[in-house]
């Protein structure tokens, strides 16, 4: 069991090195330059539209056809669910333990112009979505590969359902399982069996209602959670608040390092400090990554411009705010000058909270990061199981058997999540991430033209209708 363990591991980092080089850091942010190019560097432009339009369209009373299919904010939840996960805090952790506090600022790099490749993609999503016969919408990379490049690009379209059925399996549940155990065991000292066992109840109820309990679920659950969060990092920021400026100079300073360490190569920081920042970025925004998508591709909104700005929005806040909340609250506990670094944390989350509770009075900081894991693992867990639901359908024809055998196996990857190790499934879903991104990158930057032509026909849409009103 042991070989086989260090052959995976072996495999998976060799692997790796090639879905997060050099190659891949210049398609994942070139595909978001060229698409902020394209369409005028809409997310900066916009912004205050798309604000409106999202954020702000909650408290119209316009009324939406609902079924069977999720209202705009249900599909955003859904996308929240998967987006807003582990990631904002143990992969946020990570990243500056090993990049520096310059991990934060490329970190930042990539959610600016992952903004607009997620527009893009949830853009193509709804314009290339089918429509069943109970009148369900359906869609994502898989769809607008085949039906907007053509049925020849289908393996590529097959390519990225594999992939994310595969990663549904690894990020979506394994990975974010082991810390609800870690979490659950730490906080109320339970077995991590049990966590897994009641967990695998929870799943299985939310999950067998289909897409409409899920969005039911997550509209209810991401507001909450992220509220939670926020509020408590911005008590952290404003007990530390004169010390704020110097944290944002180290993150600027610290990302342009030309540095070597330990005698390594000149530029090594610099090197580090972007891989990290871009690699956890994605990892956490998903921008690129084709999973959010297929949950927006779900909604009733008709026009695609206008789900896709949920797109903007939803980068925006889990990156911008959610990620920067953990960073600056690592950076100004003095956590990172811990002898031994991040081992001498027994994991990334704990780390986490070692920041909160240096800030926060009592061991307040512990359960507020105890209970953000919990509600983002589960969270993430709910979304990705749609996710995978989908892409196995796709390549199977929307076989009904396959539909059920993917659900069964994924409410018992929660008990074998709470019960292993976790090390190795975040390395290997590290990995499915930056393969799953390159046939969706491929397909942004063939059908960029259609981006364009779509947004330019809305907002000129748009401005013709204000002018007449």
């Amino acid at each position: 069991m042991e070989r086989l363990l260090e052959l995976v591991t072996s495999v998976n980092s060799a692997v790796n090195s090639f879905a997060w080089g050099p190659v891949m850091l210049v398609l994942l942010v070139g595909t978001g330059i060229y698409l902020s190019v394209r369409t005028g560097f809409l997310q900066v432009r916009k912004f205050g539209f798309i604000v409106k339009n999202t954020i702000g369209s909650l408290f119209s009373r316009n009324k939406q056809d609902r079924q069977p299919n999720l209202t705009p904010f249900q599909a955003v939840s859904t996308a929240l669910a998967s987006t807003v996960g582990t990631g904002n805090i143990a992969g946020v952790t990570g990243a500056i333990f090993v990049g520096g506090p310059g991990a934060v600022f490329w970190m930042w790099v990539s959610a600016f112009f992952g903004m607009c490749t997620k527009y893009a993609e949830i853009a193509l999503a709804v314009k290339y979505r089918e429509t069943d016969e109970k009148g369900q919408h359906r869609g994502g990379p898989m769809y607008y590969i085949e039906k907007g490049l053509g049925a020849k690009w289908k393996p590529l379209a097959i390519v990225f359902a594999v992939l994310s059925g595969i990663a549904s399996f690894g990020i979506g549940n394994i990975a974010q399982s082991t810390e609800i155990a870690g979490t659950m065991s730490s906080l109320l000292h339970v077995d991590p069996l049990i966590t897994g066992v009641i967990l695998a109840a929870v799943v299985a109820v939310v999950i067998l209602g289909g897409i409409q309990r899920i969005g039911q679920v997550t509209s209810l659950m991401v507001p909450f959670m992220a509220a939670f969060y926020v509020l408590a990092g911005l008590s952290v920021l404003i007990l530390r608040i004169a010390d704020i400026p110097a944290a944002l100079c180290s993150i600027v300073t610290s990302a342009f390092s030309l540095e070597a360490v330990g005698g390594g190569l000149f530029g090594y920081v610099i090197m580090q400090a972007m891989r990290q920042g871009f690699a956890r970025g994605v990892f956490s925004n998903e921008a690129g990554l084709g999973s959010a998508p297929i949950a927006h591709a779900s909604s009733s909104t008709r026009e695609p411009c206008e789900q896709a700005m949920w797109g903007v929005f939803e980068v925006f806040v889990d990156t911008i705010i959610i990620c920067t909340i953990t960073a600056l609250t690592l950076l100004l506990s003095g956590v990172l000058d811990t002898a031994g670094g991040l081992d001498a944390f027994a994991s990334k989350g704990a780390a986490a909270a070692a920041a909160f509770n240096a800030i926060l009075p009592g061991n307040v900081g512990g359960i507020v990061i105890q209970i953000s894991l919990l509600f983002f693992a589960l969270s993430t867990i709910i979304g990705w199981s749609y996710y995978g639901e989908r892409c196995w359908a796709y390549i199977s024809g929307e076989n009904r058997v396959v539909a059920i055998a993917y659900k069964v196996i994924y409410v018992l990857m929660c008990v074998v999540g709470a019960v292993g190790s976790g090390t190795l499934m975040w390395d290997i879903a590290d990995t499915l991430n930056g393969l799953m991104a390159i046939p969706n990158l491929i397909a942004l930057l063939a059908l960029s033209g259609v981006v364009a032509a779509e947004t330019k026909r809305y907002f000129d849409h748009r401005e013709l209708r204000d002018k007449r009103r």
